[in-house]
């Protein structure tokens, strides 16, 4: 009886996927570097990503490990420059408070011409007629939508948004009122 050699190499188990992740870092570095533009990030990004494999490696089988350790990199790489986007948009920047102009009380001047730029919006709005007049104070005092005064006085939406610019045109020329700056 004849015994065919035993070819260990068929018999190794594959690499798990951290061991693959280890073997290839500089290809998955560069991957991350691609995309988050710095090496530090790049080495956060390996970090992360190898914590999400080595944290799943037990349930996960891959076909093609390594590409499966890129995609997971590149995953990890575009949530952090989302995440890196998201907080420029919140962050402040040191602002010279000495510098801002900040508007004090207004003048007794201002407000006697706010005063009576509110006396002429009344007498225009009382020279409405009233149906005009209700459906002004309805939408821009109640705040109700175009459609839901429309329902409420049971007419058509065109209707409702044509007493609304016309009330509007009467009262446009109260805003000269407050036009002239202190």
């Amino acid at each position: 009886m004849r015994r065919e050699p035993i070819d260990m190499a068929l018999h190794l188990p594959e690499p798990s996927l951290a061991e693959v992740f280890i073997a290839n870092r500089p290809q998955l570095l560069r991957v991350a570097r691609k995309i988050v533009r710095t090496a530090e990030l790049a080495d956060d990004v390996l970090q992360d990503a190898y914590l999400r494999i080595v944290d799943g490696a037990s349930v996960r089988k891959a076909e093609r490990p390594i590409g499966y350790c890129c995609q997971v990199v590149r995953n990890v790489a575009l949530d952090c420059c989302r995440r890196h986007t998201v907080e420029a948009n919140y962050r402040s920047f040191d602002v010279d408070v000495e510098a801002l102009d900040v508007a004090g009380p207004p003048s007794p001047d201002r407000l006697m011409r706010e005063r009576q730029a509110i006396h002429a919006i009344d007498r225009v709005l009382a020279g409405l007629p009233a149906r005009t007049r209700l459906v002004f104070e309805l939408y821009r005092l109640e705040g109700l939508t175009q459609r839901e005064i429309a329902q409420r006085l049971g007419c058509a939406l065109g209707l409702v948004n044509g007493l609304i610019a016309e009330a509007a045109q009467a009262i446009k020329a109260c805003g000269r009122l407050l036009d002239d700056d202190d």
